[in-house]
């Protein structure tokens, strides 16, 4: 393979279009011998038949430029981040930490994997094996397992050969770590200011247990790590000490390292794209995730076509590099056929969903002894709920619109919804007061209410009515720090309808809550509190 071809084959590209490859994106990958093609929701992805049809597009022009096998990558990690809204809705990380169970976290892994290559995928940017033991963590949060690392170790390790069942590559995500930080690496830098003894206890056993378990791909953080590399470190994926040293040299990954996207601010600064591309390969990147900027693909490539010829690169770093990016393909290549379209969103899947969902349901608190529910049936059930927002890049919940009344309707005749904005303000909060009846019982939806203070502020305003009022955390439990004296608590980690319907299922019928805080409510409750 010439050295321009091996150049390529460090380029994960992206474009904009739905129907059918565009010329620029052919162009780049004729001219640049890209590796590969991230899609994304908002840019590629309508339903699963298009995703197909788009994907066997990809391969086939790439045959026909005599290119190997694309990857073709996606964010499928269930929860609140899903590439393909339409396939098997699993409530994500932080539910099966709720679950416990290893078994679950499996199950989870062959659905995404089995639904990913019906649609051409191979490989998944799946799963955040990222500890979230900080409650303030702005990115990461229920795409976390929780904040025990052998849970998530075993949890993500679980989903990781799951997946790989499936001839789809998995990613581990994101290293060293991301789960304890207060800033968003989309917008900003955030540091880990952690020593390397701490990093060993807290955030490397779930990516040592998913390399254990062969994972293919490890996806790197946009973070610093001041005690590796000082008070000037730069993102750990520009780091030799972290990828190299700390990922090849004491965890032993011999697989394809990926970097995070290479636009988010954390690490971008306009025109130095190319030197950070070249920064990163020479820390230990094999892959750079790229844009859908034709300009920004030329830029990259050209910054590493000129480091080769310079030397800059080593000859036998590339060929080092190419060799575990050809032994992933050539893993990918030997794949059984692909399964039928009709696997995307089966019955066999949505049980799985369902089954997950409901072993993660959690009650923390009921004071009062009111579950499960016994209302007269001319009794009002009103059920409050902030619109989802999409509240990082790395985020797709306002596409969905969470289905709790429809779920609730099955069990008692008169229910309605009330909406409000997700920062709700005064007036929001005297419409609601002012539609309440006597008689009535409230569910009031949250969503991470512990910072965002509108929502707070309507809740407490509730609970001071008196009106009977279960508050359901519906993404992140710590919301209860924000009005801890709310008589009835849940969790359920997600807004989707599995979730949904396991929430309404518990919430009348007895022995169905069973879930376990995966993470502490600080000054409340700590990880692994659940009442039955």
């Amino acid at each position: 393979m010439d050295q321009a071809h091996i150049i390529g084959q460090k380029l994960m590209l992206a474009f904009d279009g739905m129907d059918a490859p565009p010329e620029a994106i052919l162009r780049a990958l004729r001219e640049h011998r890209a590796c590969g093609i991230t899609l994304f929701r908002t840019r590629n992805i309508d339903h699963p038949a298009q995703v197909r049809r788009l994907t066997a597009q990809l391969q086939a022009a790439a045959q026909s430029m005599g290119l190997p096998p694309l990857l073709i990558a996606a964010d499928q990690e269930g929860g609140q981040l899903m590439a393909v809204g339409q396939a098997t809705q699993l409530p994500g990380n932080m539910a099966l930490g709720a679950a416990g169970s290893a078994e679950l976290a499996y199950r989870a892994g062959v659905v995404l994997g089995r639904e990913l290559a019906a649609m051409g995928i191979n490989v998944n940017y799946a799963p955040s094996v990222d500890v979230n033991v900080n409650p303030r963590n702005p990115v990461v949060g229920i795409r976390s397992f929780g904040e025990d690392p052998a849970a998530a170790a075993s949890l993500g390790a679980a989903l990781v050969a799951g997946v790989q069942s499936q001839h789809v590559a998995a990613t581990a995500k994101h290293f060293p770590g991301h789960g304890d930080v207060t800033g968003d690496s989309h917008y900003g830098l955030p540091a880990v200011a952690h020593d390397l003894e701490r990093l060993r206890q807290v955030e490397l056993p779930p990516f040592r247990a998913s390399i254990d378990a062969g994972v293919k791909l490890v996806m790197t953080a946009h973070v610093a790590l001041p005690a590796l590399d000082g008070e000037t470190a730069p993102p750990a994926t520009l780091s030799a000490r972290v990828m190299t040293g700390l990922l090849r040299g004491e965890l032993g990954f011999d697989g394809v390292i990926i970097t995070d996207a290479m636009d988010m601010l954390a690490i971008r600064q306009g025109d130095l794209l190319g030197e950070d591309a070249l920064r990163a390969v020479q820390a230990g990147a094999d892959l750079l995730l790229l844009t859908a900027s034709a300009k920004d693909h030329s830029r990259v490539h050209r910054a590493l076509t000129r480091a080769a010829q310079d030397r800059i690169l080593s000859a036998e770093a590339l060929a080092a590099s190419e060799a575990r990016i050809a032994a992933l393909k050539g893993w990918l290549a030997a794949a059984p056929p692909q399964p039928d379209l009709s696997v995307v969103g089966c019955a066999q899947h949505q049980q799985v969903a369902d089954e997950i969902a409901q072993a993660s349901i959690t009650l923390v608190r009921d004071q009062h002894r009111v579950l499960p529910l016994r209302l007269r049936p001319e009794q009002r059930l009103v059920v409050m709920l902030p619109q989802p927002l999409n509240l990082t890049p790395a985020d797709t919940s306002a596409f969905v619109h969470p289905a709790l009344a429809d779920a609730l309707r099955a069990y008692h005749p008169r229910v309605e919804e009330l909406l409000v904005p997700f920062a709700p303000h005064d007036a929001d909060t005297h419409d609601v007061l002012s539609r309440l009846e006597p008689g009535d019982f409230v569910i009031a939806g949250t969503l991470n209410a512990y910072t965002e203070p509108g929502q707070a502020a309507l809740v407490r305003a509730l609970l001071a009515t008196g009106v009977p009022t279960l508050v359901a955390a519906m993404r992140l439990p710590y919301d209860l720090a924000a009005f801890p004296e709310a008589p009835a608590y849940v969790c359920t980690y997600s807004i989707l309808e599995p979730s949904m319907r396991a929430l309404a299922r518990a919430l009348f019928q007895p022995g169905k809550l069973r879930g376990k805080l995966p993470v502490a409510i600080p000054g409340l409750y700590p990880a692994g509190f659940g009442m039955q």
